[in-house]
């Protein structure tokens, strides 16, 4: 028995619209957009400006990163301490630029628009594709959406920041900790990397009482580094 021929409505939407990877893509960015709220009312909440705010959403554009920064900023942390902890987190992004060059090789000015949109969720994204056009759907549909739904939220966190008087009343702050572990436990696949999250966490808890607010951050940033280092000399 033949299979039914699939219906004139199903072929008749556009190749966008039958897109894996743009539909799953759009419904990262609708998921982040949430975050980005928390993000906006939490940012105001540490002292920043609406504009301070929006301008590091549209800038650095990494969520993680930004958290990291407004989290030492509101702890008392020193700018140098936030900008060190921002500046590490978002190295990962610079990993997937590489692979994202390989896998996509953008030219002329959507090189820069590439780089711009280069994340977790976009990189994540493309790479799961198998195909090259779906890949660079994926790519471009999860980037372009996730950067536009991460600052129009952003400006709507950061008016509501300004209404709410403690947004940590409203659990606002626990955002931070719930998006950290949603950025962590995918990657969470083998006992090496168990290994070295709960190696991190240690170093981090045991050394906030002795350093600067930011500055277990660093350390435990700086332990993940040469783990790397020394887990790659050792498999080469």
């Amino acid at each position: 028995m033949s299979p039914p021929p699939p219906s004139a409505s199903a072929e008749q939407r556009s190749p966008l619209r039958r897109s894996p990877a743009l539909r799953t893509g759009l419904s990262i960015a609708g998921a982040i957009s949430l975050y980005g709220v928390s993000f906006g009312a939490l940012s105001t909440a540490a002292g920043m400006t609406l504009w301070q705010t929006v301008a590091l959403s549209a800038l650095l554009f990494s969520g993680a990163s930004q958290f990291a920064f407004i989290g030492i900023l509101a702890s008392g942390g020193t700018g140098a301490a936030a900008l060190g902890a921002s500046t590490l987190l978002s190295g990962r992004n610079t990993i997937y630029a590489v692979q994202m060059k390989a896998l996509l090789n953008p030219k002329g000015l959507s090189r820069l628009a590439a780089a711009q949109i280069t994340i977790d969720e976009s990189a994540a994204v493309a790479m799961s594709a198998t195909d090259p056009l779906e890949q660079r759907r994926g790519f471009w549909g999860a980037g372009i959406a996730c950067y536009l739904f991460w600052n129009l939220a952003t400006v709507l966190g950061a008016l509501l920041g300004d209404v709410i008087a403690d947004p940590e009343a409203l659990g606002l702050d626990g955002a931070v900790v719930a998006a950290f572990l949603g950025l962590l436990w995918p990657r969470l696949k083998s006992l090496d990397s168990w290994a070295l999250a709960v190696l991190a966490a240690l170093i981090t808890t045991l050394t906030m009482p002795m350093l600067a607010p930011g500055i277990p951050v660093l350390a435990a940033a700086v332990l993940a580094v040469v783990w790397g280092l020394a887990s790659r000399g050792g498999r080469s």
